[in-house]
């Protein structure tokens, strides 16, 4: 019962952290997309070896209260998501410490136990190697989309610990477009403005809903795995994006996807790709972080055995996906839904449109855990 409670502690904690995390990151316009599991997962890590005022940061900014239901919880949640059939989903995590020095028993434990981290003694000082090292890892783990993570200028002699989290994903529609009914359309990147994009084209039923508080349509594509799918939010408006996110930044997702009608839809959806680099220290310290940014400042006491007072110098997401006719594939490095499925024996209602052809808000999601990935897409071209 105690590792369920963690579980759900951590779930509903990522949830409430992606909302966050996703209000300051649309506070820069165009594509956003990112990884809110990943980030939380590293951070998680962190806040195993946090103590003090520190680890009370990491508890209201997590929204997950102690470390140790950090640790449970997502014991649970990797094993989880590293055993999903009929999709690709790894999630890895790994430790890179500085040589000569060495984690305190407890720390390495709970990331080893909890969290399946590795570790792996590193000397920081030859930056070049050290840099060559973290990203061959995480270019394996990532199946080779995310090149050239980590820069060597990041690194210096001063460098003690690198925390690092690798997500990845491959999956397959459970109904995929067909190739040769993708046409080059416009999608509208304001009222005015438009580009020209490949647009795929499908009808099919699929769980649908025209939600009026939030003036817009909601989709779920499934994955041949249908306990994974994308949920695409669609502002009614084609200048509507900014208000949808205003309106999602008070919304519990779970709420949102309630009541989705299996129905009828025309769906028209860019193919797009995208790669983005996240510097996270900014938006980490407007959720109420900054302290773990403080050379004299963090309590990382429960990490390594020194009496250095260490910090995190850096927290960087890199995360790429690509949308096309077959499926999804993305990657990143750092609910119960309730269906209601329309039935009649009367002539079938004439089908939804669902024209994606302005920016949207999208998530990738598990059964159970709502935000893999996030994002939004102002433009398929960037």
């Amino acid at each position: 019962m105690a590792t369920e409670k963690s579980e759900l502690q951590v779930l509903e904690g990522n949830r409430d952290f992606t909302t966050s995390l996703y209000k300051v990151l649309a506070e820069t316009p165009g594509n956003v997309f990112f990884s809110p599991i990943s980030v939380h997962v590293v951070l998680s890590m962190c806040y195993q070896g946090a103590k003090g005022t520190t680890a009370e940061k990491f508890a209201s900014s997590l929204k997950v209260p102690t470390s140790a239901a950090a640790a449970e919880g997502y014991s649970v949640v990797m094993n989880r998501l590293n055993s999903i059939p009929n999709v690709l989903l790894l999630m890895a995590n790994k430790i890179y410490l500085m040589e000569g020095y060495e984690l305190l028993p407890e720390f390495s434990d709970a990331v080893a136990k909890n969290f399946l981290s590795e570790v792996q003694l590193v000397n920081f000082a030859a930056i070049e190697a050290a840099a060559a090292c973290i990203n061959a890892w995480v270019e394996e783990k990532t199946k080779y989309k995310i090149k050239n993570f980590i820069k060597k200028e990041v690194l210096d002699s001063s460098t003690r610990l690198v925390l690092v989290n690798a997500i990845y994903f491959m999956g397959s529609w459970m109904n995929p477009f067909d190739k040769d009914c993708t046409k080059t359309a416009p999608f509208y990147l304001n009222m005015v403005k438009s580009v020209n994009v490949p647009m795929m084209n499908k009808y099919g039923e699929f769980n649908y809903k025209a939600d009026k508080k939030l003036d817009a349509q909601i989709l779920e594509l499934a994955y041949t795995n249908d306990n994974l799918s994308m949920i695409i939010i669609l502002p009614n408006k084609r200048n509507g994006i900014d208000k949808l996110e205003k309106k999602l930044a008070t919304c519990n997702f779970s709420e949102i996807t309630e009541n989705m009608c299996n129905t009828g839809v025309i769906i028209q959806l860019p193919k797009f790709k995208i790669e983005q680099t996240i510097f996270l220290n900014n938006p980490l310290t407007k959720l109420g972080l900054g302290e773990i940014f403080k050379p004299c400042g963090a309590n990382f006491s429960g990490m390594i055995v020194s009496n250095e007072q260490i910090h995190v110098s850096q927290v960087i997401q890199k995360a790429f996906i690509e949308v096309n006719e077959e499926g999804t594939e993305a990657s990143a490095v750092v609910e119960a839904r309730l269906m209601k499925f329309c039935n009649s024996l009367q002539r079938p209602p004439p089908p939804k449109k669902f024209i994606a052809d302005h920016p949207f808000i999208y998530f990738l999601s598990e059964k159970r855990i709502n935000h893999l990935f996030a994002g939004r897409l102002s433009d398929p071209t960037n």
